[in-house]
């Protein structure tokens, strides 16, 4: 006879606060893919929004597989969740902030690591339970990390990219000067004349 889990509600509470998370997570993922058109940092968005998409149907198909019903109001949450994110202003009023697309890949990396901790939870609950496949949790836990891994590497990269600039240094007018136009001559004062 095969071996299930000790408490199936418990673990349908766990599994939808996942797929909340994996429901806001694509919708975050194919925003930040979509901002991000062309180059190398856009193809890599748009492989791993695919992929977050692939997971996500994944963990629909284990819920499935154990029996776990799908929570909508979670699901529906999520969305509205990440909707609603996309109106923090980061500082700017009428123009995009750097910081946007930096806070986006740390919330997508943070993301991956929780989804990579859920399928390693899984991953532990196969040893108890024949319905859940090890081979294709391992699988899923690998591509996880893999997928934290790239977004680091362009967390880094947008991070450089938010808070230096290789433009005029705002600590030197000098260098901040339209081109062609001179300075204006500084004025001497007259050591003789009396101090103000």
């Amino acid at each position: 006879m095969p071996r299930t889990v000790a408490d199936p509600d418990l673990l349908g509470v766990y599994l939808n606060d996942h797929l909340a998370g994996a429901t806001g997570g694509l919708e975050l993922a194919r925003r930040t893919a979509g901002s991000h058109r062309g180059g190398e940092t856009g193809a890599a968005l748009k492989r791993i929004a695919d992929e977050i998409r692939e997971d996500r149907e994944a963990l629909l198909a284990i819920m499935v597989k154990l029996g776990v019903p799908v929570r909508r109001y979670k699901v529906y949450a999520a969305w509205a969740a990440e909707k609603a994110g996309r109106l923090k202003l980061n500082g700017r009023l009428a123009s995009p902030s750097p910081l946007s697309g930096l806070v986006e890949l740390e919330m997508l990396r943070l993301g991956t690591e929780g989804k990579a901790a859920g399928w390693s939870t899984l991953r532990e609950l196969a040893d108890a339970d024949a319905r859940l496949d090890a081979r294709r949790l391992d699988e899923l836990i690998a591509r996880a990390r893999a997928q934290s891994r790239t977004l680091e590497e362009l967390r880094v990269k947008a991070a450089a990219g938010a808070f230096t600039t290789s433009g005029p240094s705002a600590r030197d007018p000098e260098k901040q000067r339209a081109p062609g136009k001179q300075a204006a001559p500084e004025k001497r004062r007259d050591p003789r004349a009396p101090a103000k």
